[in-house]
């Protein structure tokens, strides 16, 4: 009986073969779309998850060296004797222009 109804296996056959070559034709579109992605995105200034995990850590490291200075600092501050207050400077008077010589 299948034998019969040779049309219906050819068109079978035709649309297993589309089927692949569509599948085909949609895995080349998806890499050509992330190779032109990578190629789009690498002609930027992103920086990696590496360098920016190095320098997290480092902006880390610094703050805990400032707040270790900043407790040093208080602590020296609060060691020393104020000393006496120093009077303000009087502001000098403006000089006069001198008038050209020669003239």
């Amino acid at each position: 009986m299948q034998s019969d109804n040779r049309l219906f296996d050819d068109f079978v056959k035709f649309m297993n073969g589309a089927a692949g070559t569509m599948a085909g034709v949609g895995r080349e579109a998806g890499e050509n779309a992330r190779e032109h992605l990578k190629v789009w995105i690498g002609g930027m200034d992103f920086v990696s998850r590496e360098e920016f995990d190095a320098v997290k850590a480092m902006a880390a490291v610094a703050r805990d060296e400032v707040d270790a200075l900043k407790a040093r600092l208080a602590t020296l501050e609060g060691a020393q004797v104020p000393a006496a207050p120093v009077p303000p400077v009087p502001p000098t008077p403006p000089v006069p222009p001198t008038p050209p010589a020669g003239g």
